[in-house]
């Protein structure tokens, strides 16, 4: 989604009597994307955050995997097609968020079916030490 915006925060106390602005800092979205309802992650015990952009090619794709705990993900150029276990389809096109569940029982392939490239913004929540994605065999009934 267009160029990179630049937000400056100032933050007060409860108890302040007067709001102050802050200096010295410079924050940049990265990526902004819309949910489509109610948004819930969950992570316990010691979690590893990761945030990443992915960029898929016209034509290309993840391969099948899946992860060991929640992604967010925004889309911010082009319209990912993803290819579920259970066989349905999703559709998401730039300026979308979804969240991808974690399990061997939730893997699935990621495509870029269009003709521009698709940028990802993930943050992964993962078990500290789990690597961010397990590759898989394909289902037997999916056919590239």
């Amino acid at each position: 989604m267009g160029g990179s915006r630049h937000t400056t925060i100032a933050a007060a106390s409860p108890s302040a009597v007067s709001a102050s602005s802050g200096s010295g800092l410079v924050g940049t979205v990265l990526a902004h994307g819309v949910t489509q309802g109610t948004v819930k992650l969950r992570a316990t015990g010691r979690t590893d955050v990761v945030v990443r952009t992915i960029t898929i090619a016209p034509g290309g794709s993840t391969g099948w995997h899946y992860h060991h705990g929640q992604l967010l993900t925004v889309v911010t150029s082009g319209t990912l097609t993803r290819t579920l276990q259970d066989r349905s389809v999703e559709v998401t096109p730039a300026g979308s968020v979804f969240i991808e569940p974690s399990g061997p029982e939730h893997r699935h392939i990621g495509r870029n079916t269009g003709s521009v490239p698709v940028v990802l913004y993930v943050t992964y929540l993962l078990p500290h030490g789990s690597p961010l994605a397990v590759n898989t065999e394909a289902p037997t009934w999916f056919d590239e």
